[in-house]
């Protein structure tokens, strides 16, 4: 492991995407290129964050926190820590737009092993495992329409994780699009909903309860990390830093813009839980969208918010797709070993061999449902504490690159410096601490994802000659 950075030197050109080594030869490696429009890049992130989240943990949020008026206070501070988090990533992905994203700044801030380990978790469980349980979703929903026997969500969420990898196989024009098509799907269903849970007149027991209390307000903290955890995935706009059309500023602008779109849709679908159904309804409500769809609407709205929820997990699982593999892309770029992952298809303008990987190991990840359903969702689950561990050192990364490189050109500076970003570490922090609380013994699995991480790390300048040998 000593030689690894002498086998695999981490220069300057390697960090800018245009490595020493190339995977042929006689010409040099295809890049990524601004082919996406701010209109595009809004879409992924607003596409990841609003999934299935705020169509449950509002009910979680209620029965933590005293009144109406602090629920929705717990969103509003939910919105502006996020906007907190998105200002430091608008810094970090202005001065560095790499389609490596978070692996990009660790290797600048820490090197390639520990970045490494970040990617390998991401491509192993975190990741393909967000985009399997996003599949699931929709395999469920659809099982409940027509059904093939016993296997059929597990046929289903095969199906989707198949179709959405080959759309953006395909390219990323055709990816983006349906990206943007599913949100407006999405953005319409949610609108018919707000109009019509605002229309209703709420019974006079309802309407007392709208701001009773339900909590001991002691559990704000767990209230909190339900919110921050629905407002999650905004940080996959690093992704697709490199290839926005509107230069690198670009990206600042779309990160605040979506944490804006993503707040004010989150206050009002707050406020119409709240409105219709009252505190102590939505505290005791095990389906709080279900729920509220059926008072305000009726049977029709059952079925209404159902096709919602399918929108909201297609739209979110075609976005990871979309970011997920560009991790991988970025591995195969400054590991040989994994060459594989990083060819860039110019015609597709996408990491085709990336996303294929990406689809076989979600698609293995479906199968083991077939075995243990239970432990399948648990095992990604348990996987929290490593995603937030890593989210931490991102914004530590902040600090460093201002250390290491004061010179390199910052289109955009966070504000407040060093306060916002500090802000930024010490919410991953406590989210880490408890995701640590939550899981348990469970954070093992965590950890032994990491250790397999770290043995595949040890053999890769054995692998790496094996590969030289029978070239």
């Amino acid at each position: 492991m000593s030689n690894l950075n002498e086998e695999y030197p981490t220069s300057d050109a390697t960090l800018a995407s245009t490595p020493s080594t190339t995977l042929t030869e006689e010409k040099p490696k295809a890049e990524p290129r601004p082919a996406l429009s701010m209109i595009d890049a809004i879409a992924v992130i607003v596409g990841i964050v609003v999934g299935a989240g705020i169509f449950r943990t509002p009910s979680l949020v209620a029965a933590n926190v005293e009144s109406g008026t602090m629920f929705l206070s717990t969103w509003l501070l939910g919105g502006l820590v996020s906007l907190i988090g998105a200002l430091c990533y608008a810094e970090l992905t202005t001065t560095f737009p790499h389609a490596g994203g978070d692996y990009h700044f660790l290797t600048r801030a820490f090197g390639k092993r520990l970045a490494f380990l970040f990617a390998w978790a991401r491509m192993s469980v975190i990741q393909t495992g967000s985009i399997a349980l996003l599949s699931f979703i929709i395999g469920d929903y659809m099982a409940q329409i027509y059904s093939f026997g016993e296997f059929s969500s597990v046929l289903y969420a095969a199906l989707v994780v198949v179709v959405l990898t080959a759309i953006n196989i395909v390219g990323v024009s055709l990816g983006a699009g349906a990206q943007r098509f599913l949100l407006l799907l999405e953005v319409l269903g949610i609108g018919i909903v707000l109009v019509a849970a605002f229309l209703f007149t709420p019974t006079e027991t309802a309407a007392a309860a709208s701001n009773a209390a339900t909590g001991n307000g002691t559990a704000m903290g767990l209230a909190m990390v339900f919110v921050l955890l629905t407002f999650g995935g905004w940080n996959e706009a690093a992704y697709i830093s490199a290839e926005l059309k509107t230069g690198r500023r670009g990206m600042a602008t779309a990160l605040i813009a979506s944490i804006a779109i993503i707040t004010l849709i989150y206050l009002l679908i707050n406020l119409a839980y709240l409105h219709v159904l009252g505190m102590e309804g939505m505290a005791s409500s095990n389906a709080i969208a279900a729920d509220l769809a059926q008072v305000a609407i009726g049977d029709a709205g059952m079925v209404l918010i159902g096709i919602i929820v399918v929108l909201a997990a297609l739209t979110s699982a075609n976005a990871t797709i979309l970011t997920g593999a560009r991790t991988n892309y970025a591995l195969g770029r400054d590991f040989p070993v994994f060459s594989y992952l990083g060819q860039w298809n110019t015609k597709a303008s996408a990491p085709v061999n990336a996303y294929i990987v990406q689809g076989i190991v979600s698609l293995a990840l479906v199968g083991l449902a077939l075995f243990t359903r239970n432990g399948f969702e648990t095992m990604v689950e348990y996987t929290a504490p490593v995603f937030w561990f890593f989210l931490l050192l991102v914004g530590i990364a902040l600090f460093v690159l201002r250390r290491k490189e004061p010179n390199k050109p910052r289109p955009f500076r966070v504000p407040l410096y060093p306060l916002t970003p500090l802000i930024f570490c010490f919410t991953s922090a406590y989210l880490f601490y408890s995701s640590l609380m939550y899981t348990g013994l469970g954070a093992l699995v965590g950890i032994g994802v990491l250790v397999v991480g770290v043995l595949v790390l040890l053999a890769i300048p054995r692998m790496q000659k094996q590969k030289e040998q029978t070239a």
